[in-house]
């Protein structure tokens, strides 16, 4: 193993933190690999990893090395997809990034279908309510919702999100419906706490055609959007959410949406991709599963 095949063998291993998961990963053996790692670190002349018994931890040159080599294989997988054709049927792992409600009832169900109709794919799937570092951690694609901060990334906009203001019936039988947003002053808050920050996010609103933003006094905050669902349905007090968290719900009479005058513009949602990359036939086919899906909600 040498050349290119060292710096898969070096990055896999850093991408699992042992040479034993990476072994199997590339189907290969553990000391092959870390024969493989030594050889490179003495043809560079650095220490890559820290080891132990039993995992191994990079080291600063390391973590220098494991961020460039992420974004150079990443374009030598995508120009041998590209290579073998615009029409090569998509296939090879596919990694993808997003929101963890959305990920689980929109883009899960996408994935599943694209991978019954294309043997060939595989799939990573990470959800989490962060934001990943695309080129750092290798994704292909992620779904972001609402502003993009990064402005390097190649967006597509994919649908928008709608939020809902709701609570439970047994709630609003105890405690009355809000007529007006000043009226929710006197309600319980369910919030979501934002994982980056910590802090609660803001409600936002319109009224008479002017965005109105507010932090309401939370009686409970909650970092997960399913257990916040759960929590309103349990009648804990009002909360707003994304309407495709909800829209089942209020479909069943399990909860009702209040003040929906005053509903604010929905937020869009991007598909992002790492810049500077060719799309090779398996980003570009969940793409168009995604753009197709926007299409048909809007």
């Amino acid at each position: 193993m040498n050349g290119l095949q060292s710096y898969v063998a070096f990055a896999e291993t850093a991408k699992h933190g042992s040479f034993a998961a990476a072994a199997r990963e590339l189907g290969s053996a553990p000391s092959t690999l870390a024969k493989a790692v030594q050889r490179l670190e003495t043809a560079l002349g650095v220490k890559l990893f820290h080891r132990t018994t039993r995992q191994v931890n990079l080291s600063a040159d390391g973590e220098r090395l494991f961020q460039r080599c992420q974004r150079i294989l990443a374009e030598v997988e995508d120009l041998q997809a590209e290579a073998a054709g615009t029409r090569a049927a998509p296939s090879g792992r596919l990694r993808v990034d997003a929101p963890i409600v959305y990920g689980r009832r929109v883009v899960l169900p996408l994935l599943a279908e694209l991978v019954r109709v294309h043997p060939g794919l595989q799939l990573d799937l990470r959800l989490q309510d962060g934001y990943a570092d695309l080129v750092k951690e290798g994704v292909d694609l992620a779904v972001r919702v609402g502003a993009l901060r990064d402005s390097a990334l190649v967006a597509r906009r994919i649908g928008s999100q709608a939020m809902v203001l709701c609570a439970s019936p047994a709630y609003l039988a105890r405690r009355g419906a809000p007529r007006t947003i000043e009226q929710l002053a006197g309600h319980d808050a369910v919030v979501f706490r934002l994982p980056a920050s910590g802090r609660a996010r803001p409600w936002q609103f319109r009224r008479r055609g002017r965005p109105v933003e507010l932090v309401p006094p939370a009686r409970v905050q909650i970092s997960d959007g399913e257990g916040l669902v759960a929590a309103v349905a349990l009648g804990l007090g009002l909360a707003q959410l994304p309407e495709y968290m909800v829209d089942r719900e209020i479909a069943r009479g399990e909860l009702v949406e209040l003040l929906p005058r005053c509903r604010p513009l929905p937020l869009p949602i991007s598909a992002v991709m790492p810049p500077g990359r060719l799309v090779p036939a398996r980003v570009r086919v969940l793409l168009d599963a995604l753009a197709a899906l926007g299409r048909r909600s809007g």
